[in-house]
């Protein structure tokens, strides 16, 4: 399943956006969000999230 991001958590700091090794993440309306098309679940985000904004669904 992909991440999901929590928005209400969610600082845009941008720190997953650049640890995401398949360039899922992207910023929206400064919110991360995540493109679960792309998204190959590995979790990277999850770890580099400050926030804990970040969940496996």
């Amino acid at each position: 399943m992909p991440a999901k991001v929590d928005p209400a958590k969610c600082t845009a700091c941008e720190t997953c956006v650049g640890e995401c090794p398949s360039e899922a993440i992207s910023m929206v309306a400064d919110k991360a969000v995540v493109d679960p098309d792309a998204c190959i679940d590995c979790g990277v985000c999850i770890d580099a999230c400050p926030e804990e904004a970040i969940a496996m669904e």
